[in-house]
């Protein structure tokens, strides 16, 4: 179910470490900023399901979360990822007011929350505010296209360093707690498979696996063995909404 509970008055967060609310200039922000509150995410949270309405719109901190399209065998395939670069629920919100797909948190954080439709209002009424929205949206497509293709022309190992580098990009720190069966459901492919690739990063020096987490070691060998679409994705966001991605 959607996230409904209020949070914690303790709770105090930067609104503007979410990279997307940043790029807006202080006129513009302050718009949206008394609309905004800030809440804690924890791993495995879902924030819709397929179908539900959605109510707020996030914009994430230091938390990651992916779009997931599930199977009627139980099976999931990611569809999209949302981190500190962007928004997620809120092109959802835009036509049918439903999710696309299921929305969990796989990295915990903190994210700014706002309803849809004040967010709407202010949009609107802002013109830098509808811009930046549009451009995103743009990306995302774009992404989501690249990630199409990626799928079904690129080997397991290059998309496995691509979603490494893609979740070391969105969380700032060099130990990511991703485990082998997580990297399988995200990449579609068997647990096993996700073990020979993630040994053979390791052995390359690329990586250093452990318990529940992986290190990375060697950014810039990663980025060489990734796919194209990492650089692709990268530069579009640099082309579009420069200053979010990195």
């Amino acid at each position: 179910m959607p996230l409904q509970d209020t949070p914690p008055q303790s709770l105090d967060a930067d609104h503007r470490a979410n990279r997307l609310l940043a790029a807006l200039k202080p006129e513009d922000f302050a718009g949206l900023e008394p609309h905004l509150e800030p809440v804690e995410l924890t791993r495995g949270q879902v924030l819709y399901d397929t179908g539900e309405a959605v109510s707020h719109a996030y914009f994430p901190h230091d938390t990651v979360v992916s779009l997931v399209n599930v199977l009627e065998d139980g099976g999931s395939v990611e569809v999209a990822v949302f981190g500190r670069e962007g928004v997620l629920g809120l092109l959802s919100a835009l036509v049918t007011h439903e999710a696309f797909g299921r929305y969990v948190v796989q990295m915990p954080g903190t994210a700014s929350r706002i309803p849809v439709e004040r967010l709407n209002e202010v949009r609107h009424a802002c013109p830098a505010l509808q811009r930046l929205i549009m451009h995103y949206g743009e990306v995302l497509l774009a992404q989501t296209f690249q990630r199409v293709t990626c799928n079904a022309v690129h080997n397991v190992e290059a998309r496995c360093c691509r979603w490494i580098l893609r979740i070391h990009d969105r969380v700032g720190r060099d130990t990511l707690p991703l485990t082998h069966e997580f990297l399988a459901e995200m990449l579609g492919v068997q647990r096993s498979t996700v073990s020979v690739v993630t040994r053979s990063l390791q052995t390359a020096g690329l990586i250093r696996q452990s318990r529940g987490g992986i290190t990375v070691t060697d950014r810039e060998g990663l980025e060489g063995a990734a796919c194209e679409c990492y650089s692709r994705i990268r530069r579009l966001y640099e082309r579009l909404l420069p200053g979010t991605y990195t």
